[in-house]
C-alpha cells in the first residue's frame, strides 16, 4: 500500500513566505542603493581615490547604484511576493484591485523592516569612513547631514522650511514610478518579454534619479526613507533623522512617507484611466470584428 504523505501547510506556502521575499527583497534594494551613497559620499573621499569635491560622477554612481539595486532585489522577489519593496506599489496595487487589502499592511512591514536591516549592515561596512568624514568636517553625527544623507533624504536648500515643493516633487516622482510599472508589466501593451522587465524598472529609477533627484533625494519608496531614517536615528543622527530637522527644513520626517504613497495611487489611476481602456477597447473590436475566411 503507498505511504500517504501529508503535506502542512507553512510559512512558505502563505503570507508568510511572501513577507520573507519582501524583506530580502528590499534588503538587497536598500543595501546596493544606500551602499552606492556611501560609496559616494564617504569612501571614494575618505579612502583616497577621489581628490575632487562631490560631483557629477558621484551623482552618477548613485543614480545607477539605486537602478542596479531595483534589479537584483526584483528578482531575488519577484517571483514570489511580486517584489514591490515599496509601499507605495503595494498601496497602488491594491487601489487598482490587484492586490488583496489584507496583504497591505504585512508587505508594508516586511519592506520597512528590510530597509531598516540593510541599512544597519551598509553602516556596519563604512562605520570607519563615516567616521572619518565627520571627523574631517569637524562636526558631530547631530549636525552632519552629509553623511546622514547616505541613509535617508532631505529637501534641497532652495525650497527653504516649505513642505509643499518637496511634497510635489515626491508625488511626480513615484507617480511616474507607478505608471511606467503599469506599462511594463501590461501584457496587452508592449510589455517586455523574457523577465526583463525588472532591468527596465531600474532604468526608470535611473531616469528619476537623473531628472528629479536633486529636489528631495528621490525617495519615491517610503520604506527607502523610514527604515534607514529610523536607523540613523537610533544611532546618533537626532533631530536631522526624526523628525527630520536642520538648518532649512523641520519636521521633514513625513514627506517622503506621504508622498510617494499619494503619487503611487496617482500614477496607476492615470495608467488605468488614460491607458487601460484604450487597449480593453482595441481588444474588443478584434475579438468582435467580421470573421475572415480561411483561404
Amino acid at each position: 500500500m503507498a505511504e500517504r504523505v501529508v503535506h502542512r501547510r507553512g510559512y512558505r506556502k502563505g503570507l508568510g513566505g511572501e513577507m520573507c521575499a519582501e524583506f530580502l527583497g528590499t534588503f538587497v534594494l536598500i543595501l546596493f542603493g544606500v551602499g552606492s551613497v556611501a560609496v559616494a559620499v564617504a569612501g571614494l573621499p575618505g579612502s583616497g581615490r577621489q581628490t575632487a569635491d562631490f560631483g557629477p560622477a558621484n551623482w552618477l554612481i548613485i543614480s545607477w547604484g539605486w537602478g542596479l539595486a531595483v534589479v537584483f532585489g526584483v528578482y531575488v522577489a519577484g517571483g514570489i511576493s511580486g517584489a514591490h519593496l515599496n509601499p507605495a506599489v503595494t498601496l497602488g496595487f491594491a487601489v487598482r484591485r490587484d492586490f488583496p487589502w489584507r496583504k497591505v499592511l504585512p508587505y508594508w512591514l516586511a519592506q520597512v523592516v528590510g530597509a531598516f536591516v540593510a541599512a544597519a549592515l551598509v553602516y556596519a561596512c563604512y562605520r570607519w569612513a563615516i567616521d572619518a568624514a565627520i571627523a574631517k568636517a569637524g562636526e558631530t553625527r547631530e549636525t552632519s547631514l552629509t553623511t546622514y544623507s547616505i541613509f535617508a533624504t532631505f529637501p534641497a536648500e532652495y525650497f527653504g522650511d516649505s513642505w509643499w515643493g518637496p511634497l510635489l516633487d515626491q508625488i511626480v516622482g513615484t507617480g511616474m514610478l507607478l505608471l511606467l510599472i503599469c506599462a511594463l508589466i501590461d501584457t496587452r501593451n508592449t510589455a517586455p518579454k523574457a523577465n526583463l522587465h525588472p532591468y527596465l524598472i531600474g532604468l526608470v529609477v535611473v531616469a528619476i534619479g537623473l531628472t528629479f533627484g536633486t529636489n528631495a533625494g528621490y525617495a519615491i519608496n517610503p520604506a527607502r526613507d523610514f527604515g534607514p531614517r529610523l536607523f540613523t536615528f537610533f544611532e546618533g543622527w537626532g533631530d536631522i533623522a526624526l523628525p527630520g530637522t536642520f538648518e532649512w527644513f523641520s519636521g521633514y520626517w513625513w514627506i517622503p512617507i506621504v508622498g510617494p504613497l499619494i503619487g503611487g495611487v496617482v500614477g496607476v489611476l492615470v495608467y488605468d484611466l488614460l491607458i487601460s481602456p484604450v487597449i480593453k477597447a482595441r481588444l474588443s473590436e478584434r475579438e468582435e470584428g467580421p470573421a475572415t475566411e480561411e483561404p
